[in-house]
């Protein structure tokens, strides 16, 4: 058994150690907001918190997670409320979707670092979150405007 803390939650899992943390979210948990994308870390799709850091959950073994807190899309907020998803809405940054809730992981672990980014920081820490629908404006815009909603911003 392997224990782990998902979305402020202390789960046990019976799987093999060395099964991507992906899998044991989406098959194990039912937590299928992370989705699969390519299997090899280079989209961003499955993009989750380990202990407030943002990690492709594809290629993270589940042994690697220790005792660090795991945060998917579904434990940012349970009614929507987090300001990145807020901004996301707000702006209507989703064409298909398939990619947003990595986007959006990656974009509040961006703003957990950096609580006032630039373009350009904007840029650079998103350059590994593919979208297929190519939103990338909708998406920085929607991250400078999740930078004003949050608290005591």
């Amino acid at each position: 058994m392997i224990k782990l803390n998902v979305n402020d939650r202390d789960v046990s899992v019976d799987v093999d150690p060395g099964m991507p943390l992906l899998w044991v979210l989406r098959d194990t948990l039912a937590l299928t907001g992370t989705k699969y994308g390519c299997g090899a870390a280079l989209c961003g799709a499955c993009t989750v918190h380990l202990a407030d850091e943002a990690v492709r959950s594809c290629v993270t073994p589940v042994s690697a997670v220790g005792d660090r807190r795991v945060t998917t899309i579904e434990g940012l907020s349970r009614d929507r409320s987090h300001p990145v998803q807020q901004a996301w809405l707000e702006l209507d940054v989703p064409q298909c979707g398939y990619c947003q809730s990595g986007q959006i992981m990656a974009a509040t672990a961006l703003l957990k670092r950096n609580p006032q980014p630039s373009d350009a920081d904007i840029d650079a820490f998103m350059a590994g979150n593919l979208c297929r629908c190519g939103t990338y404006q909708r998406i920085r815009a929607a991250i400078h405007r999740a930078a004003l909603l949050r608290p005591g911003a």
